[in-house]
């Protein structure tokens, strides 16, 4: 009995552990892009995070914990040995907060996802044989690492495009962003609602038929869009400083610019005289912005662009707002899934094919979470932020929309995903719309070099975590 209180014990501070680890790196990645565009402040950042982080670990984690307990290795092999698998979650939870630690630390971007379940698998491997990996669910979760970085840009790259298009590009970009505001409210709005309340409450048994759930949604989603409609209604057209000085409009420089961009690129690659004869005109096109920037005061006229941004600062806390909720939903999993297969492992004596998320513990890591992000978060928050592309609210708001979009459909599904791949991806994408010369290449490398060495040094610490645990419980 004794043995049972301090396995309970050591597995709920581990957990809790792990659990301040992923917020010291992954809730980072997840606010990071909202810091790094200006829309919040870090200790704001913080606030917003501590409240949707912990709703969405609360409302929605089980569906994905219940993956991390028995989805990745097969349990029943322990059967006769059940100390062995707690000992084994207990140590692929603290080798893969060993390794968090050590990344937040130096600041590296790393997936939590990969690195518990190289664990879970590590552990598995190395204990049971390849028999003991479910190789079928492990394939369709690092599929998973592949496909959601991919949708998060793709839907990242066609909400900026279509901003960029009718907002950014257009002749008059204030007024066309106060047309087009309350129906991104309403998609967001809209969005959020279904996420959350289609078979997102069943900690609050209030369970609702897609269709409800619908309904609830559009309902929520018109109104909020009425709303903003009302409020953008009231904001005034920005003055400009100069606005006789020139009938050419600062549209013209914008178009101006991506002529160069397409010169440069034809320049690039043809050869001879067609090469020297781009160059030339790449020259004079180049000398016709400059000049035009200074008749159009270009910096002062574009006091349009700051006021559109301004607008979309709101949007951008908003899709903040729907990230932190994703995130917790999704990566709670990651240090609870673990631990609730363990305590049922104490509590019945013998291992099961599944056992029930309790509430109180979503919560308990839902608040580990939020520790960990006030505490030591402000390490890993501007790489993503700052360091990828530069990022605007705009911009942000396009990458986090797309990225927490991605993370709540496979919450749903019930798919251990990687927040971290899914901003990574959508950042991308939104720095893709703006052209390749946007992107800063060498960090994209680095990130990805930091995600290949995640998943076998996590699977190692956690090994050498389990013969410390078995020589300390089993001499």
């Amino acid at each position: 009995m004794q043995v049972d209180v301090i396995l309970t014990v050591l597995v709920l501070v581990i957990g809790f552990y792990m659990a301040w680890n992923i917020g010291a790196n992954d809730v980072s990645n997840a606010m990071g892009t909202s810091v790094g565009s200006g829309a919040l402040s870090l200790r704001r950042a913080v606030l917003v995070a501590a409240v949707l982080e912990f709703s969405g670990a609360y409302f929605v984690g089980s569906n994905v914990s219940e993956t991390m307990q028995h989805g990745l290795i097969d349990t029943q092999m322990f059967l006769t040995e059940p100390m062995i698998l707690i000992l084994g979650m207990c140590a692929a939870l603290l080798g893969t907060s060993f390794w968090l630690q050590i990344a937040s630390y130096f600041g590296w971007p790393v997936s939590t996802t990969h690195a518990m379940v190289g664990a879970i698998i590590g552990f598995g491997w190395a204990i049971g044989g390849v028999e003991a990996v479910l190789w079928g669910e492990t394939i369709s979760i690092v599929m998973s690492w592949i496909i959601s970085p991919v949708a998060a840009g793709i839907i990242s790259f066609i909400i900026f495009s279509i901003l960029q298009r009718n907002i950014l590009f257009a002749m008059d970009p204030f007024h066309a962003t106060k047309k087009l505001m309350p129906l991104l409210v309403f998609i967001v709005f809209g969005t959020f609602t279904l996420s959350l309340i289609f078979n997102g409450l069943e900690n609050l048994h209030l369970n609702l038929t897609f269709f409800q759930a619908l309904g609830v949604a559009l309902i929520v989603g018109i109104v909020a869009g009425l709303i903003a409609y009302l409020l953008v209604k009231r904001v005034s057209a920005p003055e400009l400083k100069t606005p006789s000085l020139s009938r050419h409009l600062p549209q013209t420089v914008v178009s101006l610019e991506k002529a160069i961009k397409h010169l440069q690129r034809v320049h690039v690659t043809s050869f001879d005289e067609t090469q020297e004869k781009v160059g030339t005109l790449l020259k004079e096109v180049k000398h016709l912005s400059h000049n035009l920037k200074q008749e159009t005061s270009f910096s002062e006229r574009t006091s349009e662009y700051a006021a559109v941004e301004k607008m979309f600062v709101f949007l951008q806390i908003l899709s903040a707002c729907f990230i932190a909720f994703a995130h917790g939903a999704n990566d709670v999993a990651n240090a609870i899934g673990p631990v609730a297969a363990v305590l049922d492992i104490i509590k019945k004596g013998t291992v099961t094919n599944a056992s029930a998320i309790p509430s109180w513990l979503l919560a308990f890591g839902g608040f580990g979470i939020v520790v960990g992000l006030a505490t030591w978060g402000w390490r890993v928050i501007e790489t993503i932020g700052k360091k990828i592309t530069e990022l605007t609210p705009t911009r942000g708001f396009c990458a986090e929309f797309g990225a927490a979009t991605t993370i709540l459909i496979a919450s749903k599904l019930g798919m251990p995903i990687s927040t971290t791949h899914c901003l990574v991806g959508a950042i991308l994408g939104v720095g893709l719309a703006r052209g390749m010369r946007a992107l800063n290449l060498t960090m994209l490398r680095d990130i990805i070099l930091s995600w290949v060495i995640t998943i076998p040094t996590s699977a190692i610490m956690s090994i050498l975590a389990f013969y410390a645990l078995k020589a300390i419980f089993l001499r």
